[in-house]
């Protein structure tokens, strides 16, 4: 579960580390998703998500995780250098990693 101070840092543009939790037949494993919030849908409610965006081995990923999931246990939140003007950021499937830093003013 996700706290209230976290929740309200995750907005499009700021880059995320998700790590959730999942099971392997009896084990128990965690993997970390690294990216960028391009969407936020329906608030705090209990049908709330948000989207990342990450590149893995040359290909764009793109994960909807709920935001009352028990399967995350933690999201590290970096915010964005500049303010971004659009709430749903779905043009930078589009751009290049280069492009998609100048857009939003990240190194």
């Amino acid at each position: 579960m996700i706290d209230e101070k976290t929740l309200e840092k995750i907005k499009p543009g700021c880059t995320v580390k998700v790590t959730e939790s999942f099971k392997e037949g009896e084990k128990k494993k965690t993997s970390v998703f690294k990216g960028i919030v391009i969407a936020r849908k329906h608030g705090k409610e209990a049908g709330g998500t948000f989207t990342v965006r990450g590149v893995i081995a040359s290909y764009g990923l793109e994960k909807v995780y709920p935001i009352n999931s028990p399967r995350i246990e933690k999201v590290e939140v970096t915010p964005a250098a500049k303010r971004v003007r659009r709430a749903k950021l779905y043009y930078l499937r589009d751009l290049s990693a280069k492009k998609i830093r100048e857009q939003l003013g990240t190194n």
